[in-house]
């Protein structure tokens, strides 16, 4: 009775999230562009994009069928059902990333056009809203798809705590194997799609023929505004999709197993889920009081939603955990130890986002710091973002080290478990204010193509310059969300695959953690080679066509945007395979062939490595990013040697920011879902 109500009440949830989602993307259809020339380039940015997803999803369809055969033909009996459990998976995170992509591209032009017409708040709630679709999208898919999952399955086999373990649960790991598999392509595809034309456009464009970013002279800059989509909007959207469900089923599985009795364990394996349920109603409500007025920081507005919503979450998980829970304990421990770890993980969620907004916000002494070194060139420009990445990942490190100690104190593992559930209790705002981000972005480029006047450039550029910084505590807050998320799969997995106490001094232990911590320089590597050859492309193309179309500069001629889309693409598509088989075939190889405690190393290496790199990479490029921003700003910089080294540095932190450092957290989770799903035939095979 229990199981059932709660999965009606997840159900219930992911639907009120679907509804909403729907009704905001009507809301923005019905509001009209009426500048031919915004309505013809927004066309052209929505085809490329729609056109880069659809290709991409093709590409990727043989590869998700053939997981989902070996997950099939691998297992026996109720297990053989992880394959569609996979295919479900992937499914719906792609379908969570096209739903958000295909409203912000219609978002794009509307909000130019309401800056235009209405003024800041029309037009901050046109973006805003572009951004809830994707964030509602994702926690709705993700609740359906895990009740789809975790419903049909109890159907079929039952719902006794050894059958919950045994079946249920793989189920719902293989549910977000397919899921974090999608991500990742998603992810390193559009990365490299959109850092291939944007370091093109930035170089050529900016630096070589002085003109400005979005200039619809520069034959890159459609290509540039797709990229901002398929990367930032469908990559960001797929990436936060399997950290939520990873974080949810990982922690099932650790309440599962738990020293209580069966009725408070099953209560115990159901609150992520419902935690999760509630956080849509709280994120929902964040997102009714985003409003500004003419000449207020449409920051304030966005972090009224967040911390708004936040608040709420606060209250009605207390609620729901007092129902469900009341005054059962187990060792001792509680519900207000259980609601202690989930505000440890919420509140250190909540300060991630502050230290990367320091380290990364324009004004803030870090950027200031880059500023002032490009006035003696691109050496000290780069030289000095480095160093700002590194010492950034001190901090957030440490944050995420103390919120997994002080839950664990509180509930052991478990804790671990709901307080990453609790970082993303209120995904949905938290999404929604991330997608805003590259919405604003192309809604200023938009006004500079369309040549709108001046005062719309001004209300993007302030959308955009908030933009630049939620973007970065978007990805702040995703890898330490992927950090817990890790920390709680590979725990899970040394549960499933039976290993008990590991001893680090073991060779096979040290020889996988040794292996596992230089994955993530193979990977980023990989993905930063990608970037640079298909930016090495672009620019002999934007360089071609200055060259033989010389009436594209005197604004006579119309560059060739389509070919440069085409380049963005096909590069994306070849290069975007190689770095996520690294993700997905090292776990196996290393189970099959060095055993369950080598691959259990494996994991804590790429996780160690793999969480500073990520913080380092991203938060470097997105100081490299807002320095560039504040070059820009400045009263006759535009030529001088100084702008110049500052673009340089952005184009230096565009892979950064955008395609290795986002593409780790997911390599770190996948990584550790894979094991998870291959447990049961490491046991099977070693035993």
């Amino acid at each position: 009775m229990v199981i059932s109500l709660a999965l009606y009440i997840v159900l219930g949830g992911g639907l009120f999230a679907l509804v909403f989602a729907f009704g905001k993307t009507r809301w923005i259809y019905r509001q009209e562009v009426n500048n031919p020339t915004l309505k013809k380039i927004g066309g052209y940015i929505a085809e490329g994009a729609m056109a880069f997803l659809s290709r991409e999803y093709k590409v990727l369809t043989p590869f998700i069928l053939l997981i989902t055969a070996f997950l099939t033909i691998g297992n026996q009996g109720a297990l053989r059902f992880q394959g569609v459990a996979f295919l479900l998976g992937a499914i719906t995170s792609a379908l969570a990333g096209f739903i958000g992509m295909r409203v912000a591209t219609a978002a794009n032009s509307r909000t130019a056009q309401a800056a235009n017409d209405k003024g800041l708040n029309d037009a901050l709630q046109i973006a805003f809203s572009g951004g809830s679709v994707m964030g509602m999208s994702v926690v709705g898919l993700a609740l359906v798809g895990l009740f789809l999952v975790i419903f049909f399955g109890i159907r079929a086999y039952g719902a006794d705590e050894v059958t919950l373990n045994t079946v249920i649960l793989p189920l719902g790991t293989a549910f977000s194997l397919g899921a974090s598999s999608t991500a990742l392509f998603s992810r390193v595809g559009g990365g490299i799609f959109t850092k291939a034309a944007d370091v093109g456009a930035d170089l050529v464009g900016k630096v070589e023929a002085g003109i400005p970013e979005d200039d619809h002279r520069n034959p890159a800059t459609i290509a540039d505004n797709v990229g901002d989509n398929v990367g930032d909007v469908a990559g960001m959207g797929a990436d936060l999709f399997e950290s939520f469900v990873g974080s949810i089923v990982g922690a099932m599985i650790l309440g599962l197993n738990l020293p209580a009795h069966s009725e408070l364990k099953i209560k115990l394996m159901l609150l992520p889920l419902l935690v999760a349920a509630v956080g849509v109603v709280a994120s929902i409500a964040g997102t009714l009081v985003v409003r500004t007025k003419p000449g207020s920081d449409p920051q304030k507005a966005l972090n009224t939603g967040t911390f708004g919503a936040a608040g709420a979450a606060t209250v009605l998980v207390f609620i729901l955990m007092k129902v469900l829970i009341g005054n059962e304990t187990y060792e001792n421990i509680g519900v207000y130890h259980i609601f202690g770890a989930t505000v440890i993980g919420l509140v250190a969620g909540v300060i991630i986002g502050q230290v990367t907004e320091y380290y990364t916000g324009t004004e803030k002494k870090p950027v200031l710091s880059i500023l002032r070194s490009s006035e003696t060139g691109p050496a000290t420009t780069i030289i000095t973002g480095i160093g700002v990445g590194m010492r950034s990942t001190f901090p957030t490190v440490l944050i995420i080290a103390a919120g997994i100690l002080g839950s664990y104190l509180l509930v052991g593992l478990y804790g671990v478990g709901i307080a990453a559930v609790g970082m993303l209790v209120t995904l949905g705002i938290q999404l929604a204010v991330d997608a805003y981000g590259p919405i604003a972005d192309n809604a200023g480029g938009l006004a500079e193509m369309a040549e709108l006047p001046p005062s719309v450039r001004q209300i993007t550029d302030s959308l955009d310059a908030v933009g630049n910084t939620t973007a970065a505590i978007g990805k702040g807050f995703a890898i330490g969300s992927a950090a817990l998320t890790a920390i709680i799969l590979f725990s899970s997995f040394n549960n499933q695959a039976g290993i008990g106490t590991v001893d680090i001094t073991n060779t096979n232990v040290l020889v996988g953690i040794l292996t596992g911590s230089v994955i993530p320089f193979l990977f980023s590597s990989l993905t930063m080679n990608a970037v640079g050859k298909a930016a090495y492309q672009m620019i002999a193309e934007v360089r071609r066509q200055f060259r033989e179309m010389p009436g594209i500069l005197a604004g006579t001629q119309e560059p060739d945007y389509r070919r440069c889309i085409d380049i963005s693409t096909q590069s994306a598509l070849k290069e975007m395979l190689p770095p996520g088989l690294v993700a997905l075939i090292s776990p196996v190889l290393v189970g099959f062939l060095g055993g369950a405690q080598m691959l259990l190393g494996l994991l804590i290496g790429v996780t160690i490595t793999g969480v500073g790199l990520a913080i380092f990479m991203s938060n470097a490029g997105g100081a490299w990013d807002n320095a560039k921003k504040m070059a820009e700003t400045e009263e006759g910089s535009r030529g001088t040697e100084a702008y110049k080294a500052a673009v340089v540095g952005d184009t230096v932190g565009d892979p950064f920011k955008d395609t290795a450092g986002p593409a780790l957290n997911i390599l770190i989770k996948l990584m550790s879902m894979v094991a998870l799903v291959i447990a049961p035939m490491l046991q099977a095979y070693w035993r």
